[in-house]
């Protein structure tokens, strides 16, 4: 084979090429080349780290879900033990009314059977003044005998 200048020329020009490629193309290539690693690298840790966080935020989500059905079932627990108070408390208060109302309504039997009497005897002393008239055949005064009357009244 020969060996001309041509050739010696190429591969100087190839070693040259070569040296000023590792030397000047290629170390920012792979700086290039390491960053973006690094950056595929830490961008797939937050996303592992996003996906923890998801999972740790739907936990969260959830315990915070049962909580929540937890205080309102309390709360219902206790608007229905309140109703029921309510209940009870308008029970014994009509209770109490219905009470009173018959109370009431027992003095004012009592009253009205008192009233009763009373014009009764009032009644009874005139039928008696009237049937002892009659018999006497003469007017008895019932100013003058106004003590027997009322005597006679107390016994009826």
């Amino acid at each position: 084979m020969n060996f001309n200048a041509t050739l010696i020329g190429q591969m100087i020009t190839f070693a040259i090429f070569v040296w000023f490629c590792m030397k000047f193309i290629w170390p920012p290539l792979i700086a290039a080349l390491e960053e973006r690693n690094a950056r595929i690298s830490e961008g797939l840790a937050a996303a592992q780290r996003g996906q923890q966080d998801l999972e740790e935020a739907e936990a969260k989500v959830k315990d915070s879900l049962n909580e929540a059905k937890t205080q309102a079932q309390e709360i219902i627990n206790q608007a229905q033990k309140r109703a029921n108070e309510i209940v009870d408390e308008a029970k014994e208060s009509a209770r109490e009314e219905a009470d009173k109302t018959v109370a009431a309504a027992g003095v004012e039997i009592e009253q009205q059977v008192s009233a009763a009497r009373e014009q009764l005897r009032k009644e009874v002393s005139t039928i008696a003044l009237a049937g002892a008239e009659r018999i006497l055949k003469r007017e008895i005064d019932a100013k003058a005998h106004a003590d027997v009357l009322d005597e006679l009244v107390e016994q009826i």
